[in-house]
């Protein structure tokens, strides 16, 4: 793996995910968010040669920086697949399975990707480049019900009518094109002082609607549960509210609702329990890393 893609992308968390994991040396591992393999690299270094990991991403970009070990097995494809796959590979259950959900520094930094507000470029933010949904079809597309609802439930914000309604008008006169052209006609709903925060919000609410963030990871976990062995660890990495609530609730009660189902017993009927308390990242990590400073890391184990 080129030592260059390391230094660009350092792995959020990495000896927290690590010792969650509980690494058995001749262990069948998922690092289902693989990205520029740091926490890939890692796993890697704990197996001995009957040891197995499984590591999937679907940005065709992360195919350029793979790692050469014959324990390890590359999947181009998004995690929601992820039982299919492994089928294919004669695998039933595995030891631990790894997701870090945040978008990479790569993606970000990358102004044709079209991720980030700070960088002038198209408005795409596909994580997977073969998806025909892009951005722009949101922005210049979405009727203002459906950019409202996106607005409000991906961004949670209170101005997510206005927002849609000022898109709408916009782009009745002209395509909206790039992310700098978003930024100029939502300045005056951006409010003093909080333009930054509030753009943040738009870009991550567009972003979990092209690419179903959230449903994503909804099918994910549920095939977690199904897929981990006895005793099996999951160690997910999330980076706002509404990816770790889901993580929350789903080791909680075993649902995204957070409504415990109980048995004939009165015991509560879930897959996982929880291991240990919530995890931030260190005052040094963030320093190191300001990107990390939002993250979250929960684990569980298979009952």
């Amino acid at each position: 793996m080129p030592t260059d893609s390391m230094n660009y992308h350092r792995p959020v968390l990495l000896k927290e995910t690590i010792d969650g994991l509980n690494i058995k040396p001749h262990g069948v591992y998922i690092d289902a968010t693989y990205g520029f393999g740091g926490h890939s690299k890692s796993i890697l270094d704990r197996l001995d040669y009957k040891g197995r990991l499984f590591a999937f991403d679907c940005d065709f970009d992360t195919s350029k920086h793979l790692i050469d070990h014959p324990s390890y097995v590359f999947v181009q494809s998004n995690f929601r697949y992820i039982s299919n796959f492994m089928d294919s590979y004669n695998i039933s259950q595995a030891d631990g399975i790894l997701a870090d959900f945040g978008v990479s520094s790569y993606q970000i930094d990358t102004p044709t990707r079209g991720f980030s507000y700070q960088r002038d470029g198209k408005l795409d933010m596909r994580m997977n480049q073969n998806q025909t949904l892009t951005a722009f079809e949101v922005i210049n597309h979405y009727d203002t019900d459906a950019l409202s609802k996106v607005f409000y439930q991906y961004g949670e914000l209170i101005k997510a009518r206005k927002i849609a309604e000022q898109i709408v008008i916009s782009r009745s006169q002209n395509e909206i094109n790039t992310t700098f052209d978003l930024k100029e006609i939502l300045s005056s709903l951006l409010g003093k002082g909080r333009e930054n925060k509030t753009l943040a919000k738009i870009f991550q609410a567009i972003r979990i609607e092209v690419n179903q963030e959230l449903d994503a990871i909804k099918i994910f976990l549920k095939q977690c549960a199904k897929l981990l062995k006895p005793a099996g660890r999951l160690v997910c990495i999330s980076y706002h509210s509404l990816e770790d609530r889901l993580v929350k609730f789903f080791i909680q009660t075993g649902n995204f609702s957070n409504q415990p189902i109980k048995d004939f017993y009165g015991n509560v009927i879930k897959p996982l329990n929880k291991v240990g308390k919530l995890i931030r990242p260190s005052a040094e990590e963030i320093n190191q890393n300001p990107r990390a400073r939002s993250a979250k890391l929960r684990i569980a184990e298979k009952r």
